[in-house]
């Protein structure tokens, strides 16, 4: 590994202050030790791979420029921010990363002082950058420097847009740094861009452009309401001269770039250069995702996150395929693909998760009736909408955790007009490794008070598909959870069926005792059923399937005949299944004790699946004990 070699720089940094300490020319060795290191450690411990290894250099020179942690640096989804973990003193701990009790796969301020914000969810830094920005001044901290680091991709999303929106209204001095590593924002930089950066942000032009700007200001000839139009026509005029035009340049915002992201000597020049100009300030730079890892290069999609693999040869190591069940996905995306088959309205649309959702089977067979609208859930619930309104099927496919953000356009423009459109939440209840900005713990609850949604949850990949094909028969907006992971059955590819909307089903017979699941954590409740009857205890296990329309005659029975409920969901217990059991028991004077098992009133860290399972009681022997706590 590079940190074990004699004369390695890396090991000797523990904290951004000891890289400041190192002469500019040694910058470079920094940069190729790290991405080393890098590559070292996520080969036998997996993670988002890519992103990080495109913003070594970038990563060095914020260290290099800025005191952190005194400054902020906002980095906008964590994906990027690996190198940034291995500098503030997380060096040691890395190979823990995204493991129990182990750091996290993304910033996080309880994590360490030099994460400055929680990044898990796109599109959020320069919205957080900017209110930092603004509370140093308030503060009249002017010595501290605030800088977003937004990855292209995160540009796609409207926040994005806001906050820079707001960025060039509002006194600050935000630095927003634009990594672009994929999107054609400008053509390719070319001499005459790279001599006008070099101009642009010399601390001799910009002391003169202000000292103009001084002296007409005190002539009354300009003013701050005329400054923003001087930045448009500045941006414009670059724009003219090198040909290229950009998507800031009618933003009263100063834009710089694009430079070489990868050029630690220059980046360096430019963040010295710039750091100081007061107001709110862009910097573009050009990087290649995956950098010095040339199948991540030719690949970055594939290699956003790889799991293990063979560094020396770039080959991944992936799981022996010993005839196991299949991945929930990946049933989804064959399924939506059969549908689309017999039924020409069935469209399918994914916010920038084409590959992780499987859409990608549905964009490789009908590809003119498959969508990808990038880091955008708002847009893609009301794009859907639209669509439904014209008389189309969009099945809708958000991991859970993402759907939050678009919660409004679900009420507003989905729901209350009783549009077709099928919203497939992936990743629902616990994810495993991307921890508490991931979890998809609060779907049942936030979406249960919403009037017209139907609510669903399969057991099993059978009945993915059977809710999948009954979703298509049924002219509502539709809910259909399901988890990350492999199902339960190597058999998958049934003979779909419809399942009746708002009705449940009786699993096992049973005594005194009764438990409602919904969804596939409704297999840890039958193992721990099967145990117990094993022993000769009668327990009463129903699947729910939906949890609106609840099936309400199916709770009368279990409300007339059990002493004790166990509800058993994987999400929050307040505002899902057990709250709705509770309301309807109480609401029809029956009186059994009931007893909730899902997530408590808590964010919940980062693990395997089956560690936080266990974690939060929701496994089968968790189930089990807690059943034999009523029976004994």
């Amino acid at each position: 590994m590079a940190d074990s070699r004699e004369d390695c720089l890396l090991e000797k940094i523990d904290y951004p202050e000891d890289l400041r300490k190192l002469p500019a020319d040694k910058l470079i060795q920094v940069c190729d030790e790290l991405r080393e290191y890098l590559i070292d450690v996520l080969c036998e411990h997996p993670g988002h791979f890519a992103a990080s290894l495109g913003t070594v250099e970038l990563t060095v020179a914020l260290h290099y420029v800025f005191d952190t942690p005194s400054d902020r640096i906002v980095w906008d989804v964590g994906h990027q921010a690996y190198g940034h973990k291995v500098l503030t003193g997380r060096r040691k701990e890395f190979p823990t990363l995204r493991t129990s009790k182990g750091i996290s796969g993304f910033p996080n301020p309880d994590e360490s002082v030099y994460d400055a914000f929680i990044a898990g969810h796109a599109s959020t830094s320069i919205s957080a950058a900017m209110g930092m920005s603004v509370a140093s001044a308030l503060k009249e901290e002017s010595d501290r420097h605030v800088i977003a680091v937004i990855g292209d991709g995160a540009m796609t999303g409207g926040l994005a847009f806001e906050g820079l929106n707001n960025a060039s209204a509002n006194p600050n001095n935000l630095l927003i740094i634009l990594n672009d590593n994929d999107m054609s924002i400008d053509r390719p930089t070319g001499g005459l861009s790279q001599y006008l950066v070099d101009i642009t942000t010399s601390q001799t032009y910009n002391k003169m452009r202000y000292d103009v700007y001084r002296g007409l200001k005190k002539m009354q000839l300009i003013n701050e309401g005329r400054r923003g139009n001087i930045l448009r026509f500045n941006n414009s005029l670059k724009a003219l001269l090198t040909q290229q035009h950009n998507l800031f340049e009618g933003f009263s915002i100063r834009y710089f770039g694009p430079v070489d992201g990868h050029d630690v000597d220059y980046l360096v020049k430019v963040l010295n250069d710039i750091k100081d100009m007061e107001g709110p300030k862009l910097l573009h730079i050009k990087t290649t995702k995956g950098k010095g890892f040339k199948p991540a290069e030719e690949s970055a999609t594939e290699w956003h996150a790889p799991g293990k693999f063979n560094k020396e040869t770039g080959e991944r190591i992936l799981p022996e395929n010993l005839d196991e069940p299949q991945l929930y996905q990946d049933v989804f995306g064959h399924t939506l693909v059969e549908l689309a088959e017999q039924d020409e309205r069935i469209v399918g649309i994914t916010p920038a998760m084409p590959t992780g959702s499987s859409m990608i089977y549905m964009m490789k067979a009908f590809p003119n009736r498959a969508f990808d609208v990038g880091i955008a859930e708002g847009h893609a619930a009301t794009f859907s909408a639209g669509l439904a309104k014209e008389g189309m099927i969009p099945f809708c496919n958000i991991y859970s955790s993402f759907a939050q953000r678009a919660y409004d356009m679900i009420i507003h423009d989905i729901a209350l007009q009783r549009l077709h459109v099928v919203l497939c939440l992936d990743r629902a209840g616990l994810v495993g490794e991307d921890g508490a900005t991931h979890h998809g713990m609060f779907d049942l609850a936030y979406l249960r008070p919403v009037p017209n949604l139907i609510i669903s949850s399969p057991l099993n990949e059978n009945d993915l598909r059977n809710l999948m094909y009954t979703a298509q028969q049924t002219p509502s907006p539709f809910v259909i959870r399901y988890p990350r992971g492999k199902g339960e059955k190597r058999d998958w590819r049934n003979k779909m069926e419809l399942l009746p909307v708002g009705k449940g089903r009786k699993l096992r017979d049973g005594e005194k005792i009764a438990v409602l699941s919904i969804g596939p954590i409704g297999n840890e409740a039958a193992k721990a059923v099967e145990v117990l009857a094993k022993e000769g205890v009668s327990i009463a296990h129903y699947d729910m399937i939906y949890l609106k329309p609840i099936d309400e005659e199916l709770l009368h029975e279990v409300g007339q005949q059990f002493e004790h409920i166990i509800t058993v969901e994987n999400g929050v217990i307040r505002g899902g299944l057990g709250s709705a059991v509770l309301e309807f028991m109480a609401d029809n004077n029956y009186k059994p004790t009931i007893h909730r098992i899902g997530i408590n009133d808590q964010f919940v860290e980062h693990g395997t699946i089956p560690e936080l399972l266990r974690l939060c009681g929701m496994d089968a022997d968790s189930i089990e004990q807690k059943i034999r706590t009523l029976i004994n």
